[in-house]
């Protein structure tokens, strides 16, 4: 019986822990307009918005440089390029890309080695809305040094107070919260995957 009352216990407690998640989840959108920071470093995903809001932000000089963290190897920079706003020449001066990233922990690795390399101590963090909490939690891990400000780029399907009605966004929240719970519980006992020595990220033409 007691044993029970344990699991009861602790299934609440993930249920609230997941309704708080999500709550932090909306919040990050909109997001307000940051402070200038060294730079700004954007991690790609299932759509172009997040690295179009990075350059957005290169482009009202919110940051020297940028680094798009996880770019596809098949992808050529020509490719890249065509699918983002803003004038060649700011692309082509100020933008890094990072090849080495497969994961989320992998950008963090990517980022903390690119902001050492160029000697940043402030980073504007560009990823999605559920996105957002791995993320800083995994580059704070990676480069506890470094000042972190979030930009969050929204997910249209996730601004519903009733999000956990849906099976799609309910999945979607269910599956980052559980690996944000495990990103926490690497940085706590500051384990994880074993560091590899990243590449540089190809210098900007």
């Amino acid at each position: 019986m007691k044993f029970l009352t344990f699991i009861a216990i602790l299934a609440l407690i993930w249920v609230i822990g997941l309704f708080a998640f999500a709550d932090r989840v909306r919040d990050f959108t909109p997001a307000p307009e940051p402070e200038r920071a060294d730079a700004i470093v954007a991690l790609t995903g299932p759509s172009a918005e997040r690295v179009n809001a990075a350059i957005r932000l290169l482009e009202q000089d919110k940051g020297e440089r940028v680094l798009i963290s996880g770019v596809n190897r098949e992808v050529r920079r020509q490719e890249l390029r065509a699918l983002t706003p803003g004038s060649n020449k700011l692309f082509n001066c100020c933008v890094d890309l990072g090849f080495e990233a497969e994961d989320t922990l992998g950008n963090a690795q990517e980022i903390a080695a690119w902001a050492e390399a160029k000697d940043y101590d402030s980073l504007i963090v560009v990823t999605s809305d559920y996105h957002m909490p791995r993320a800083l939690t995994e580059i704070r891990a990676a480069a506890p040094g470094v000042r972190l400000t979030p930009y969050a780029v929204e997910t249209p399907s996730l601004d519903n107070s009733r999000w956990w009605k849906a099976a799609v966004t309910a999945r979607r929240m269910t599956l980052e919260y559980m690996k944000y719970l495990a990103a926490l519980g690497r940085a706590t006992v500051g384990g994880g995957r074993p560091s590899t020595e990243a590449a540089p990220a190809e210098k900007a033409a």
